[in-house]
């Protein structure tokens, strides 16, 4: 993925590399090494209470997560292979609609550290945290742990 593409590009890097982001219907709002936004609609995502489906929630955030951080790595090092370690997800109420996922920044020390440890060790890590919105209110919360490995 280039740091460069624009959301249509990166939309369809997301659909053809990561099939269930298609299936989920998943559209790519804001896409910039600062901040990605990723929304998907209630009807391919609805769970059997006519809300979103939990598991779609933590898709769509370890979706834009892992799409800042790539987009954070692009041209900025060697080229990488990134993949989740771990997360944790908090739920704060259901989705009732369409919902988003909003990857914000890591901190700056960070992901200094993780740059750094990619270049000296071919290995470095970095903390990721998402916001999951209905209707303009936060109805998830997302940490993620995501790995880049030089090739």
């Amino acid at each position: 993925m280039d740091r460069d593409a624009g959301t249509d590009e990166i939309q369809q890097y997301l659909h053809d590399h990561i099939p269930m982001s298609l299936a989920m219907g998943t559209r790519v709002l804001e896409a910039a090494p600062d901040r990605v936004v990723l929304e998907a609609p209630l009807e391919p995502n609805i769970n059997h209470r006519e809300t979103v489906f939990g598991g779609s929630i933590s898709t769509l955030a370890i979706l834009a997560a892992w799409t800042l951080v790539q987009l954070r790595l692009s041209g900025d090092v060697a080229p990488t292979r990134l993949v989740i370690q771990e997360n944790s997800l908090r739920y704060l109420k259901p989705a009732e609609g369409t919902f988003s996922a909003v990857a914000h920044p890591p901190d700056s020390t960070d992901w200094e550290r993780c740059r750094k440890m990619l270049e000296r060790k071919g290995r470095g890590r970095v903390r990721i945290c998402c916001d999951v919105l209905c209707d303009g209110e936060r109805v998830a919360e997302f940490e993620g742990v995501y790995v880049g490995l030089r090739y």
